[in-house]
């Protein structure tokens, strides 16, 4: 946590830097390169000197044993050029990546590109010589392609597509929101602050998902073994996937206008203007709550991605609940919504209530389907069970059982047992990290 915190004050350094030096990258993609690797990079090297990474059973490298090998290395790189050209297939397929919208996004990616593909050459030949299980799923995917159906797993190549359509959907959405709230911060008149609360309100609103979107971007980015921070599997189920893509765009859209529409009315800002006292502390409380969100999400360092397992977080607000960020930003929303008061009649009161409980319910289905695809490893059920009985809402579970980890067969691999074996075939069984990831 302390490592992640030192990085986030250099990557806001950076931010200061660029309002008082950097007018020329404002308007262009290089100010997002800028922040980004200000935090990754410190994050990386301390981790490296400090925490010493690549020794954790869970990263499944030694390299006191190295066994170095073209061949393997070769069938690994065309794995790996055939899943980043599928990615660019997508891309190029679907309209939704033909708009303006992703411009710089893909400004920052033909910039990259080459230079990443051709760092992957070493990389993959280091880290391939000191795996403890080097056919993993990009060699399997090279070795299918060479005609050698011999060892490979169709579950380990369907889980290596997965992981990237993890990052080919993520990472192009949340870059883009980091550029928005960036440009804010580089813009903003930091004199508002002292004209109203309103304006402190929205600038905190602003900075705070600032820091959320800068180490949600940067996980996306950081899928290394070497570090690990590699992903080691990937949400498998339909549900799964389902209850998660519903909330972001353009999903969300499709979903919120015709079925989840719950904030037609003013939201809370209109009913407390002119009680300036009453105004201040509610939107403290809002801005209280999703500062836990942002608190949730600063542990995961360069680890953050959706529907995918890249270790077992134990530190910050995860030492009191499995789902800080679920429970803050959901009651950020009825905070922000207040259907209970703002709509003329209580049938509408009522209506619009039952559409934001929809909406708790389906990360309430998120948290179960997440909690579901980690059980398969040792660590997160042993770190489950601790929070049934020690977290800050163990009350809940114990007053409804059926809320506790490992009950209901919908959600878990049976009777309070979650299995343990790997979900991906051909490669090292999930293990209890050195430290919390």
């Amino acid at each position: 946590m302390w490592i992640n915190l030192f990085a986030l004050g250099l990557s806001l350094a950076a931010v200061f830097w660029l309002r008082a030096y950097g007018q020329d990258l404002h308007v262009k993609t290089q100010s997002l390169v800028v922040v980004a690797v200000a935090l990754a990079l410190p994050i990386i090297i301390l981790e490296w000197l400090i925490l010493k990474p690549w020794r954790n059973p869970s990263a499944g490298l030694d390299f006191r044993r190295v066994n170095f090998s073209l061949g393997r290395t070769a069938l690994k790189l065309l794995g790996f050029y055939l899943t980043v050209g599928s990615v660019a297939f997508v891309y190029w397929l679907f309209p939704e990546y033909h708009g303006s919208f992703y411009d710089n996004y893909f400004t920052v990616v033909k910039a990259v590109l080459p230079w990443w593909m051709l760092l992957a050459v070493p990389y993959f030949y280091l880290v391939d010589g000191a795996m403890q299980s080097p056919k993993d799923s990009y060699w399997q995917l090279g070795s299918w392609i060479m005609g050698n159906r011999k060892g490979v797993s169709g579950k380990a190549i369907g889980q290596l597509y997965l992981g990237w359509l993890v990052k080919l959907f993520f990472l192009p959405l949340m870059f883009v929101y980091l550029g928005n709230n960036l440009t804010n911060l580089l813009n903003f008149d930091f004199s508002r602050l002292l004209v109203s609360f309103k304006s402190v309100f929205d600038f905190t609103f602003n900075f705070l998902f600032y820091i959320d979107l800068l180490f949600v971007t940067v996980g996306y980015v950081c899928t290394l073994r070497l570090f690990d921070s590699h992903i080691r599997t990937a949400e498998p189920s339909f549900l799964g996937w389902g209850v998660a893509l519903i909330g972001y765009q353009p999903f969300w859209s499709l979903f919120s206008g015709t079925y989840l529409k719950y904030d037609d009315a003013p939201a809370w800002g209109y009913w407390f203007w002119d009680t300036p006292w009453a105004y201040t502390l509610w939107g403290s409380i809002i801005l209280l709550l999703i500062a836990i969100y942002v608190w949730a999400s600063i542990p995961f360092g360069i680890r953050f991605s959706n529907l995918t397992h890249r270790g077992i977080l134990t530190n910050g607000p995860y030492r009191f609940t499995k789902h800080p960020a679920y429970i803050s930003k959901n009651l950020s929303w009825w905070m922000i919504s207040m259907p209970f008061m703002v709509s003329a009649s209580g049938s509408e009161a009522l209506r619009q209530s039952l559409l934001l409980l929809m909406v708790n319910f389906i990360y309430f289905m998120r948290a179960r389907t997440e909690e579901r695809h980690l059980a398969w490893d040792p660590t997160y059920v042993a770190y489950a069970r601790y929070i049934g009985e020690r977290g800050i809402f163990a009350f809940i579970g114990r007053r409804f059982p059926l809320l506790r980890f490992g009950n209901g067969r919908l959600f878990y691999h049976g009777d309070d047992a979650p299995a343990v074996e790997p979900l991906v075939t051909g490669s090292t069984a999930p293990s209890a990290p050195a430290r919390p990831a």
